[in-house]
C-alpha cells in the first residue's frame, strides 16, 4: 500500500500572501502558466487530490481550480460551508489535520485571514489562499499574467487602482512592488489600505525601483497609467456597511470611459469580477475596447495550474 500521502512532506510550502513569493518565483509562475496555456503540459497531478474548502460562494475560483485539477489528471473535492461548518461545527485545527490525511493540497476561501493562517499552521499539506479578507494572491497572479501578455512586460508599468483598499488591492500593491510596477490607489479617506501593508509595499518598491502612491484623487492615479483597475465597493461580508460605502464612493470613484481616457493610449481596463454595473463601473465598461476583464477570468485557470504544480507537483 502506498501511504506517502499520510506522511508529512519534508518541505511544506503554503501560499497565503503574494508576499510569500519572490520576484523570481512570480516570474516562474507566469512563464509556467504561459507554457500551460500554449498546451505544453509537462508535469502533472495524476492521482493527487485537492480539497476546495470554501466559506464563500465562487464562480471563477471554484471552476478554475476544479478544471485545472481535472486537466492535469488530478481531482478536486468541493466542500461547502454547510458540509464543514469551519470553526463552528468543527474546529479549524481538526479540519486541517483530517483533510491532510485525505488530500495532497487545500485551497481555502475564507472570510477571515486568521482562519487561513490557522489552517496553514495545522495542515501538513500545502494550503493555498483562494481568497481571504486580507489577500487574493491567485487572482492577482492571473492579473499579472494578463498584463504581461498584453504589454510584453511588467517592470516600469503603472497600475492605477480606483476604489476600496480591499484584499485585491492589497495583493496587487504587494505584487506590483515586488516585480517593479508602480502602484497607485485612489480611495476616499477611511477606505485606504492599512499603514502596515503600505509600509511593506514601499519597502519592496524601494528594492525593485518602483513607487507606491495613495491618494483620494482618481484622476491623479489614472493619469498616464498603463492599467486602470477597479473592484466592488462592497465585498462579501460587508453587507451592513453597504449604504455608507456607496455614499462614500459614489462621488468620483466610478470607472468610466472618461476616467480611462486619462490613462495612456491603449491602457488596459481590469476588474476581477463579479462587477456591479452602475456602481464601481459605468454601463458597458466590461465591453469597452480596452477591457481585458474576461482575459483575466480565463487566465485564472492557467495561473491556477502553475500554482498547483508548484505547490503539489
Amino acid at each position: 500500500m502506498d501511504d506517502n500521502h499520510l506522511k508529512e512532506p519534508l518541505i511544506k510550502r503554503d501560499l497565503l500572501s503574494i508576499a510569500d513569493l519572490s520576484s523570481q518565483e512570480i516570474w516562474h509562475l507566469i512563464e509556467r502558466a504561459t507554457e500551460l496555456k500554449r498546451g505544453i503540459q509537462g508535469a502533472n497531478l495524476k492521482r493527487k487530490s485537492l480539497a476546495l474548502l470554501f466559506e464563500k460562494p465562487s464562480l471563477r475560483t471554484r471552476v478554475s481550480f476544479e478544471v485545472a485539477m481535472r486537466e492535469m489528471g488530478g481531482y478536486a473535492l468541493y466542500l461547502s460551508p454547510a458540509e464543514v461548518g469551519l470553526g463552528k461545527r468543527e474546529e479549524i485545527a481538526d479540519v486541517a489535520r483530517t483533510l491532510s490525511r485525505y488530500v495532497q493540497g487545500i485551497a481555502a476561501r475564507t472570510f477571515s485571514h486568521h482562519t487561513m493562517e490557522e489552517l496553514s499552521h495545522y495542515a501538513i499539506v500545502p494550503v493555498i489562499n483562494a481568497l481571504s479578507d486580507k489577500e487574493h494572491p491567485c487572482q492577482v497572479l492571473g492579473d499579472l499574467l494578463t498584463i504581461y501578455e498584453r504589454k510584453g512586460g511588467l517592470e516600469g508599468l503603472t497600475l492605477a487602482f480606483v476604489g476600496d483598499g480591499n484584499n485585491v488591492a492589497r495583493s496587487l500593491m504587494l505584487a506590483a512592488a515586488t516585480v517593479g510596477m508602480n502602484f497607485r490607489i485612489a480611495a476616499p479617506e477611511g477606505y485606504w489600505l492599512d499603514e502596515g501593508s503600505l509600509s511593506s509595499a514601499r519597502e519592496l518598491a524601494s528594492q525593485s525601483g518602483s513607487q507606491v502612491l495613495c491618494t483620494t484623487d482618481p484622476c491623479e492615479v489614472a493619469k498616464d497609467a498603463d492599467v486602470v483597475y477597479t473592484d466592488v465597493w462592497v465585498s462579501m461580508g460587508q453587507g451592513s456597511e453597504a449604504e455608507s460605502r456607496r455614499r462614500a464612493f459614489q462621488e468620483g470613484y466610478q470607472v468610466t470611459p472618461e476616467l480611462l481616457s486619462l490613462a495612456q493610449a491603449g491602457a488596459l481596463f481590469m476588474h476581477p469580477l463579479p462587477a456591479h454595473h452602475g456602481e464601481e463601473i459605468a454601463a458597458g465598461m466590461l465591453e469597452h475596447p480596452q477591457s481585458v476583464v474576461f482575459d483575466q477570468a480565463e487566465n485564472r485557470l492557467h495561473i491556477q495550474k502553475a500554482i498547483l504544480l508548484k505547490m503539489m507537483g
